[in-house]
């Protein structure tokens, strides 16, 4: 029984349309039936039915010799054609799971099929022209990124067994041939029967509400022994209606912005070890259902279409045949706990591969031309897009578009990008005054330099003197004066190979008669030593991998950065180290009059566990300590438990400052005269006489003082329960019926530099409850939940429609 129903339900070879029908009443028939064909049977009166051969072999139930019954029995139910709706195969967990298509789709797909041809191949776009649907194929195909094509079926009978958890196809044939045989049992009013396929299915059509199919005995588990389970039959179901099946409505066909999201290191990108594409479908999603809870109003006066998500990946052409990368380090990985090996290969080596000449230009230009073939093929599918567009950043992949904005032209074009990728990295190696000039950006002192027939040799050879006297402000001499400096550098230390440790020193040439400039570290004068150790350090910032260090600015591993064929409105950072890769590159301080030279606005989000990320904000203002942003709930408050720890704090401060301070000042005022009690001094008195007029005030007088002060202290006692329950947990009911309204309102009058515009750019989001009791636990979950996050979703779509000028609705409890 090769032919049956596979254990998801699909045919591997479609049966013949043959189906023998037997009656299971175990009533005695009088009236046999003749044999049913397409000749004999009209849907509505007029239609043929589909080609299905049966042979009954005993009548109804409800024929029956008794005219009487005959007459009493209800006209049979006419027969109505079931409403097919499309569905595609998704694997997941090494399954196949048939996922329905939108409404809007599906009639897309359908109304496709009716209107072509037989031999001419249509295609639809569907879910948002993502993807393609080529229906005479039944084929549908990512149009953004590489994935392998899914099958598609046209489903009008489900199946559900009691391990299933949701219902599934049938094949498009076998759906036919169930439809068939259950037109004729509705128009001869013949139910009970029992349909035994040639490929061994058997399904028992008892009434139009209660079907069943029995697997034969060949397909099913060997490890079932029980003849009960042996026999446990499949529920099937007529027509996607009668299913538990969530079928969207479809996205809205306006798209209001334009967002690339590009990944961290290794090939997952969350906690289950999902691609880029798949976190990229699941935020896509929640946006979706954000845009409907907080933005709903917007959307009924058409003002709020949707927001496109499309992933970015970088990492399969780093590991790729192109580079081999993978195959040279397997030859030096060790055999011992492969599987740990194969991860840190896999995943924590593009760390490194991003330090590296090579391959961070491989990395850099993939990012760079992926982003700009897919703006160019969304621009191209969708002509009448008018929005703008923003970048997302995670892990490594922020600090990748950080180096890529932070190089970018103001100008447009591709002149640009031609002059950025034919750029010289390095201009330590030009050879002529005009073209270091240039590459300094000083070409308006050339005439000067040239004037005193000055060259590139003779300008080394120049001091801050001599630029003085020659009229260069401070600003461009002490341009001149570095790379005079470096260039020396440079040049010293290509005169030989002394760079190398000791071991790692290649042999000199045999052949070579001149005398080798290598010298023995052991041998080398303090002078020498000395300045070979300088230049140790000024090769770090002058080699392929360029560290440019400056007291104020960006410094980024300096390659040729390629442009973006477009200027990013927004950059969020999810989980981000960049503020650990400027540091570590020798960066003390942002100048907090930079900005990106063609993104006006950035936002640092992180996870308050996650031990990836890094704040931005102290490296621009580092004289004051900053609270990050809190990132409030989607729901629109602030998570109880952190209320509660924010108010317990609160409480526990007041208890060891004010209440302890109260207990402080009124022991004071029992055990001394108060200050306030007392009587001024009155001029031309002396300390003598104050003291004496102390000593004769009247003792009733202490006494009533006394007395009042106990009165007080008892008073602040009895009372303070009360005032601390209203002024602390009442504040809790208070601040989560308005949440972030104070945060919000700081955030807008603290200036935090023009990375995002004068604006804050460190945004936390609030820890669960769960994650609070262990925050060590939770830490590598932390680093990878952005893409699950519904309050990260949230402030991407607030950042983008308050630009739009449509306002935040916050949904109703």
């Amino acid at each position: 029984m090769s032919e049956g129903l596979g254990p998801e339900g699909g045919l591997s070879q479609p049966a013949p349309p043959t189906i023998t029908v037997q009656d299971l009443s175990h009533r005695p028939a009088h009236t046999p039936l003749d044999r049913i064909t397409p000749a004999h049977t009209l849907l509505d009166g007029n239609t043929p039915v589909e080609q299905v051969s049966g042979v009954v072999d005993e009548t109804s139930p409800s024929s029956t010799s008794s005219f009487e019954l005959v007459d009493m029995e209800p006209a049979p139910p006419l027969y109505q054609p079931v409403q097919p709706h499309w569905f595609y195969c998704r694997h997941a967990d090494s399954k196949d799971v048939w996922l329905p298509f939108s409404r809007k789709d599906s009639e897309r797909l359908e109304q496709a099929l009716s209107t072509g041809g037989e031999e001419e191949e249509v295609v639809v776009a569907v879910e948002g022209e993502r993807y393609d649907v080529r229906v005479r194929e039944r084929q549908r195909y990512a149009v953004y990124w590489e994935q392998g094509p899914s099958e598609v079926r046209r489903c009008t009978w489900f199946y559900k067994g009691d391990k299933d958890a949701r219902y599934m196809p049938y094949p498009e044939e076998f759906s036919t041939n169930l439809e068939d045989a259950y037109m004729i049992a509705v128009t001869l009013d013949e139910w009970k029967r029992k349909l035994e396929f040639p490929s061994g299915e058997t399904v028992i059509l008892h009434n139009p509400k209660l079907i069943m199919q029995y697997q034969p005995i060949a397909l099913q588990d060997e490890w079932v022994s029980s003849p009960s389970e042996q026999t446990r039959p499949r529920t099937v179901k007529r027509g996607v209606d009668n299913i538990t099946a969530e079928i969207p409505d479809g996205e809205p066909e306006t798209i209001d912005h334009l967002v690339f999201m590009v990944h961290g290191i290794g090939p997952a990108c969350d906690i289950r070890f999902r691609s880029i594409i798949q976190c990229v479908n699941d935020f896509r999603s929640a946006s979706l259902s954000l845009l409907g809870s907080h933005y709903r109003r917007g959307q009924e006066e058409g003002r709020v279409g949707r927001v496109e998500f499309l992933p970015v990946n970088w990492h399969s052409a780093l590991h790729g045949d192109a580079t081999g990368v993978d195959e040279d380090i397997q030859r030096i990985t060790l055999p011992s706990i492969s599987r740990l090996r194969h991860f840190t290969n896999d995943t924590l080596l593009d760390l490194f591969f991003y330090n590296s000449p090579t391959y961070c230009q491989t990395i850099v230009d993939t990012v760079a031309s992926e982003v700009n073939k897919l703006h160019s093929l969304f621009k191209h599918r969708h002509p009448e897009f008018t929005g703008a567009v923003s970048v997302v950043g995670h892990s490594l992949g922020s600090l990748i578009l950080f180096d890529l904005l932070t190089n970018q032209k103001t100008g447009s074009g591709e002149a640009d990008r031609d002059e950025g990728r034919n750029r010289d990295p390095c201009p330590l190696t030009c050879d002529a005054l005009e073209q270091a000039l240039c590459r300094m950006g000083l070409q308006e002192h050339l005439a000067t330099l040239q004037s005193v027939d000055l060259d590139l040799d003779s300008l080394a050879l120049c001091d801050e003197t001599d630029l003085t006297e020659l009229g260069i402000p401070l600003g461009p001499r002490k341009k001149i004066l570095s790379f005079i400096r470096k260039r020396h550098f440079l040049q010293e230390g290509r005169q030989g190979t002394v760079l190398l440790a000791p071991g790692l020193q290649a042999p000199p040439d045999p052949s070579d008669d001149a005398p080798s400039p290598t010298v023995s570290l052991g041998n080398q004068s303090p002078g020498a030593s000395a300045r070979r150790q300088q230049f140790l350090r000024v090769q770090s910032i002058t080699s392929a991998v360029d560290y440019e260090y400056f007291d104020v600015g960006i410094g980024q591993v300096s390659i040729n950065y390629p442009q973006l064929a477009f200027h990013p409105q927004t950059f969020f950072a999810f989980g981000s180290p960049i503020g650990m890769f400027l540091t570590v590159r020798g960066l003390k301080r942002i100048d907090p009059n930079y900005t990106f030279p063609t993104c006006k606005h950035f936002y640092n989000i992180y996870h308050p566990f996650d031990p990836v990320a890094y704040r931005i904000e102290p490296m621009i203002v580092s004289e004051s300590d900053l609270e990050p942003m809190l990132i409030p709930h989607h729901k629109g408050r602030k998570r109880m438990h952190l209320e509660l720890k924010e108010s317990l704090t609160r409480m526990s401060t007041d208890l060891k400052n004010n209440v302890l301070g109260s207990f402080r000042t009124a022991w004071q005022s029992l055990v001394r005269m108060p200050v306030a009690a007392l009587p001024p001094v009155e001029d031309g008195e002396t300390t003598a006489e104050r003291s004496l007029q102390e000593t004769e005030v009247p003792a009733a007088a202490c006494a009533a003082v006394r007395e009042e002060s106990k009165a007080d202290l008892w008073t602040k006692i009895l009372e303070w329960p009360k005032a601390l329950h209203l002024h602390y947990f009442q504040g809790v009911h208070e601040e989560a019926e308005s949440p972030g309204s104070g945060e919000e309102e700081e955030g807008r009058q603290v200036k935090v530099g023009m990375l995002n515009g004068g604006r804050r750019i460190d945004y936390v989001l609030q820890e669960a409850p769960i994650e609070s009791f262990n925050e060590y636990l939770f830490a590598i979950q932390s680093h990878l939940c952005y893409w699950e996050s519904e309050d990260t979703a949230l402030l991407l779509l607030k950042e983008i429609y308050d630009k739009l000028g449509v306002a935040f609705e916050q949904p109703q409890q």
